[in-house]
């Protein structure tokens, strides 16, 4: 029980039965009435629990409600990046880390081990102390002249807008404080990204909020401008998302204020609808160009591309213009289709998209058979928390990891659902200045960077568990999967790597033979 709570409870009962002895209705008042009001006064200055802070008195009934639910209730059934059922509460874990509490699990695995699709790593008999001076990635070696230093991992897109000035700032200065780098998402460059002093990644969408003209077309004048600050480090051109592949994003009316309408070029009062596809190109080829310009406008900085994989051929269709042309992005960013939003139709949601596991395996074998894996680097996001995830994401081909939903959490998400609504109560995903002061920016800054930290060394302990010293060590080989209550397979085995070149020449490696015979360099269709 928390203790502030815990003492108010126990002065009430030791005055209530004092009272009993003096029969006096106005000090029964002054001693229920007064404890009431100096908790809530206690409730709302305090900084380190926003539903406290914006529901003073109130809010503790949450506490209370989780404090004697019963104990197996702390292990929820989720489903992790693939679908598939595991137990544990993640939330838990991540406030823990943010905290620096506490993080270890009694009475050994909650997950069913027996179940198909369980996975974990091999650990060796030969396991190394883990390294814990975190490694780097360097994105854009071979054509940027400003080459980024990229952490493991690192916040994902999350526009402001979507999320509120203190949430975003508060990301920010974790970020700048544990050395990693922060995703704009599509909303633009807002002042509440740079306040936090953070390396960040900018991301431009189909709606080009930041550097777009009166029409909603592209603004090369306003890019340059903006890429040209030294706080931006990498350009990320967003073709889809995992949430809701095809659709583009969405802002409701009730979160566009004055600031976003400026920050974005949009009108207030309505609806902030992307559109589905980028009006700046249409070809592969034409794609492959976009973002070598924006290269050049940005002064050799690198850029990629994020997306949802869906149509298998439409990506090869790209490998094949990489190769003609001997253009290619700096970096791919690969969302599942069981990544997040403040806000997407059901349907987009739960049926659209490749999940991630198989669509990093896609894009890591094509590049690899189209020998272009060298020159790119591969970015995982979509329900990536802890260090196992990092390990998987990076077992099926990424270098490095994007987390949204562990950052949110880190910073007091509670998951009320309620992030399309403008009614956050935590002040995470709301644009309500009643419900924002609820989080304050300098106590949640910490705990951006705790958890961070903690997660990245725990990737590294996995590793070093596995009898590996660094990243690059990492195999389809070393993780596990049960396929059938008698049978188990290496991720080497289920997603079938191919061989580098391999995609080059016909005849392709199986299961490959229908995209590569529908694609073309010249066209998407």
């Amino acid at each position: 029980m928390r203790k502030p709570f815990f003492v108010f409870v126990a002065l009430m009962i030791a005055l209530a039965i004092w009272l009993v002895t003096l029969q006096s209705p106005l000090l029964w008042a002054y001693v229920f009435i007064g404890p009431i009001l100096v908790l809530g006064m206690y409730d709302a200055i305090q900084t380190k629990r926003a539903v406290l802070r914006n529901f003073p008195i109130l809010g503790h009934g949450r506490y209370l409600m989780e404090m004697i639910r019963p104990e197996m209730n702390q292990y929820f059934i989720e489903s992790d990046t693939d679908g598939r059922p595991f137990s544990r509460d993640l939330r838990s874990v991540v406030y823990q880390r943010a905290k620096k509490a506490l993080d270890t699990l009694p009475f050994g695995t909650q997950h069913d081990v027996y179940a198909v699709g369980y996975e974990w790593i091999n650990h060796s008999l030969l396991a190394v102390k883990a390294d814990h001076e975190q490694p780097r990635v360097l994105v854009g070696a071979s054509k940027c002249r400003q080459p980024y230093s990229a952490s493991l991992l690192n916040i994902s897109a999350m526009s402001y807008g979507a999320l509120s000035n203190n949430a975003v700032e508060a990301m920010g200065l974790g970020a700048q404080e544990g050395g990693f780098a922060h995703n704009t998402g599509e909303g633009g460059v807002s002042p509440h990204h740079l306040a936090g002093g953070a390396d960040l990644i900018w991301q431009v969408g189909t709606g080009y909020f930041g550097c777009r003209k009166p029409d909603g077309t592209f603004d090369p004048d306003k890019f340059k401008a903006c890429a040209s600050q030294a706080a931006i480090k990498m350009i990320e051109l967003k073709l889809s998302q995992g949430a809701k592949p095809g659709h583009g994003g969405i802002l409701p009316a009730a979160k566009v204020t004055e600031e976003i309408s400026k920050i974005r070029g949009v009108p207030m009062g309505h609806d902030v609808n992307s559109p589905p596809a980028h009006s700046s190109f249409s070809t592969p080829q034409g794609l492959l160009e976009f973002v070598t310009d924006l290269r050049e406008l940005s002064g050799g900085k690198p850029v990629g591309i994020k997306l949802c994989v869906g149509s298998r051929s439409e990506f090869m269709s790209l490998c094949k213009a990489m190769v003609k042309t001997g253009m290619h992005p700096d970096f791919i960013t690969v969302d599942g289709g069981e990544g997040g939003t403040g806000a997407a139709p059901l349907e987009f949601s739960n049926s659209l998209g490749m999940p991630l596991s198989e669509g990093l395996a896609y894009v890591h074998n094509c590049l690899t058979g189209f020998r272009l894996r060298h020159k790119i680097r591969i970015i995982a996001a979509g329900k990536i928390i802890t260090g196992f995830h990092m390990v998987r994401a990076m077992a099926l081909g990424a270098d490095i990891c994007y987390s949204a939903r562990g950052m949110m959490m880190a910073i007091g998400c509670i998951q009320a659902r309620r992030c399309n609504s403008n009614d956050c109560p935590v002040g995470v995903a709301t644009q309500r200045p009643g419900l924002v002061i609820g989080l304050h920016v300098q106590d949640k800054r910490h705990r951006v960077a705790n958890f961070h930290e903690s997660t990245v060394e725990s990737f590294m302990e996995i590793l070093g568990a596995a009898g590996l010293r660094k990243p690059s060590e990492l195999e389809p080989s070393h993780v596990m999967r049960r396929v059938s209550n008698t049978e188990t397979m290496t991720f080497e085995e289920i997603f079938n790597f191919i061989e580098p070149g391999s995609l080059l020449y016909d005849p392709v490696p199986e299961g490959y033979e229908d995209a590569w015979f529908r694609s073309t360099p010249d066209s998407f269709a």
